[in-house]
């Protein structure tokens, strides 16, 4: 009777200790894209209505310029920034081309200002700085599009340590508390297209960091050990310029890295680097990143044509009509905003333009057809699910709330008041949403 009273009194602190980490597990947001890499927070309730002053816990001004989206680990909450120390902040290389190095116009160049590189932690519940590191101060080699800036990438953390990756100017990786580790500055300088900026961001996978290294030199891919900073493998690429991000996969008990990319998607084993799989199709400059579920993977881009596929894992080599390729699309696909994939429901904005798609994820059948959504026009952050609803943020600083379900319906529609550009970040009953020149909290 002793035995069994004390096997079920084993059995439920280990119940309660399963349950207490995996809820730990869900308060936190480590990753721009979340904890799956699909933007979902399974267990997060944030508000759906609020404005710049309504609902806002707390909002803290940030200096500099960047859009890499906040990262949240149990009481922190970590940004990136960009500050210039003299001259001009943020050179332009206009809206549509531009001859890129700064350029302010066509035959006219401004001086690219010498940069802080910087790194900040926030208490998730009072907004209080806890800690402001300088990773470095250089003077940027090559201007950005007129809407980026030089602190585009999103941080990542493990709950160990924090990582800050600056492209061109390294990748730091920090203490929870804001001591450095190491860092990496000696990947070379990007040369991207027509002088946009960077802006791919790192992933963590394991005792790995995946950083890609896409430009108009030569580009790779490279797998770093987390806690040195050592490269484990580089895989060239023969791509041009992309903006996406890797997506850590798992299938038949192996993790595969999947990168999208101008020649083609591909996936590469996490473990050597080797390229599993790959297929062409895809778009110029693709920004969006991949998304799964179950077998299947889905890559996107939509500047200067059209294309979304769901790939098989399972699949070996050129992909490109086999039956690996389960299905594809060329309308209305994802252009800068990675899609959201939630419930089997694939969300998407078409370019930059507002329209948003809502197909099955298993056949790719339009739930609805695609639709303006009334105050979205531009837009660059990613769409985000939380407690069972759409969040849609337009660089307007207009987030509009639908329901997450097979028919459309607006729920909301909110603003802070400044541009944003950044994937806003939900986590437990809050909503984090980095702004042009603040770090808002949102909560009841």
């Amino acid at each position: 009777m002793k035995h069994s009273l004390f096997s079920m009194k084993a059995l439920c602190f280990f119940t309660c200790l399963l349950f207490f980490s995996a809820n730990l597990h869900a308060e936190n947001w480590g990753h721009w894209r979340g904890p799956n890499g699909n933007s979902v927070a399974e267990n997060a309730t944030p508000p759906t209505e609020w404005s710049d002053t309504k609902n806002v816990k707390w909002k803290v001004a940030i200096p500099g310029k960047g859009s890499g989206s906040p990262v949240i680990w149990n009481e922190k909450v970590f940004v990136v920034t960009a500050v210039s120390v003299g001259g001009e902040a943020v050179p332009s290389a206009g809206g549509r081309g531009g001859s890129g190095r700064g350029s302010f116009g066509r035959g006219r160049s401004a001086p690219l200002a010498k940069t802080s590189f910087k790194i900040l932690c926030f208490d998730k519940d009072s907004g209080k700085k806890l800690w402001e590191k300088t990773s470095t101060d250089a003077t940027p080699h090559q201007g950005v599009h007129s809407t980026n800036n030089f602190a585009s990438a999103s941080p990542c953390t493990d709950g160990k340590h924090v990582y800050a990756f600056f492209g061109s100017r390294g990748l730091y990786c920090y203490t929870l508390d804001g001591e450095l580790v190491w860092k990496r500055d000696d990947f070379g300088k990007m040369e991207t297209r027509n002088g946009f900026g960077e802006g791919s961001s790192p992933t963590i996978a394991g005792d790995k960091i995946i950083v890609p290294w896409d430009h108009e030199g030569p580009s790779a891919i490279f797998a770093l050990d987390k806690m040195t900073g050592k490269t484990i493998w580089k895989t060239d690429r023969d791509e041009p310029t992309n903006w996406s991000t890797p997506l850590i996969v798992e299938h038949d008990g192996k993790k595969q890295v999947v990168m999208n990319g101008q020649t083609c998607a591909r996936s590469y084993d996490l473990e050597t680097g080797k390229e599993l799989w790959r297929c062409g199709g895809q778009t110029e400059r693709p920004c969006a990143s991949a998304v799964a579920m179950g077998d299947l993977v889905f890559v996107g881009s939509g500047h200067r044509g059209s294309f979304l596929g769901a790939f098989k894992m399972a699949g070996s080599g050129d992909i490109e009509g086999t039956s690996n390729v389960a299905w594809s699309i060329n309308r209305d696909t994802p252009d800068i905003a990675s899609p959201l994939l939630s419930n089997g429901r694939l969300y998407f904005h078409k370019g930059k333009t507002g329209l948003l798609s809502c197909i099955d994820a298993k056949t790719g059948k339009p739930h609805y057809p695609a639709s303006r959504v009334p105050g979205l026009k531009s837009i660059y952050a990613s769409p985000v699910a939380a407690g069972g609803f759409v969040f849609l943020t337009g660089r307007s600083g207009t987030t509009v709330v639908l329901k997450d379900a097979n028919q459309l319906e607006v729920v909301a529609t909110n603003s802070v008041g400044e541009t944003v550009d950044a994937t806003p970040a939900p986590v437990g009953n809050q909503l984090f949403i980095r702004g042009e020149k603040h770090l808002f909290c949102i909560s009841k």
